[in-house]
């Protein structure tokens, strides 16, 4: 029953995301095979999928029983798997735990709790001014760096076009956009940002697709809402304060600003998301009005 229950619900996430990027569910293909099971802490930390140690592991297998397997960590995680199985085996904490049976090969990936990630591999603590706002697109993130008052202090792209071009394999092109993501949150904190601004995850519009099969297939295989989630966790590492912003009218406002301030229409995009949080007055000013100069008239 812990199998089936887990895996309806997997399955129901499976198919509303389908739905909210306009896609039929009955034409859902499953890439790799994998078997997971929930959380449960009075089963010391999970259902079916148990860690023993950090290299002995136990599968519930419907039709053997419990079997033990060995399992292998980076080193680096070693400390933290350590402190999860000794809670876990004591009820004092429990994880969700996913195999997943890819290229020959057999993975097992465990979602750690926040306040234990945390413990192990936080990065600093931001207690900086300054505000960062950030635009995430299929071949680039856009950055712009503002103090309070609206002034533009530093603005910073990361590239990665290679990874809509066709037959890009998916997972190392996610791998490139959480590097490059990452990379940006590292040179913010050491740039005097405490704050960072993303797009507000519940106000994403539904994938619109165009004329072009380029554009399409950048649309497609561009998961922003996965690359948000894990920006969030990210600026956990540091501490940042963090905004959700609803991005409604960003894109119109940032041609405008683009046009005035001599940025791309991304980084404007940005600037005006960091707007929205600093000055919001200007920001419904600009949304009313036709350039960026007209402010002072208004």
């Amino acid at each position: 029953m812990g199998y089936a229950d887990t895996i309806y619900k997997l399955a129901k996430l499976i198919v509303e995301g389908a739905r909210r990027n306009n896609s039929k569910p009955l034409k859902i293909k499953l890439r790799k095979l994998f078997i997971v099971s929930r959380d449960f802490s009075s089963n010391k930390g999970n259902r079916n999928i148990r860690l023993l140690s950090t290299n002995k592991l136990q599968v519930n297998i419907p039709w053997k029983g419990w079997m033990t397997f060995r399992v292998l960590f980076g080193k680096r995680y070693i400390p933290l798997v350590k402190e999860l199985v000794g809670k876990a085996l004591t009820k004092k904490m429990s994880y969700t735990a996913r195999i997943v049976f890819r290229s020959g090969r057999i993975y097992l990936h465990v979602s750690i709790p926040i306040e234990l990630y945390l413990k192990y591999f936080r990065k600093g603590v931001a207690r900086s001014n300054l505000l960062a706002s950030f635009d995430l697109n299929s071949d680039r993130i856009n950055m712009v760096i503002a103090d309070r008052l609206g002034f533009i202090r530093d603005v910073k792209t990361e590239w990665f076009p290679e990874v809509t071009s066709y037959g890009f394999p998916r997972n190392k092109a996610n791998t490139l956009r959480l590097q490059a993501l990452a990379k940006l949150l590292d040179y913010a904190y050491h740039h005097g940002v405490g704050t960072v601004v993303f797009e507000d995850l519940e106000r994403i519009k539904k994938r619109r697709y165009r004329r072009s099969r380029t554009a399409n297939r950048k649309i497609t295989r561009f998961p922003k809402r996965k690359l948000l989630e894990h920006g969030i966790v990210m600026t956990m590492r540091y501490d940042f304060k963090v905004y959700l912003v609803n991005p409604a009218y960003t894109s119109k406002i940032g041609e405008k600003l683009g046009r005035e301030l001599g940025l791309d229409r991304h980084t404007a995009s940005a600037y005006a998301l960091a707007l929205r949080v600093i000055q919001p007055e200007v920001f419904k000013i600009l949304k009313n009005t036709d350039s960026f100069q007209n402010i002072s008239n208004t």
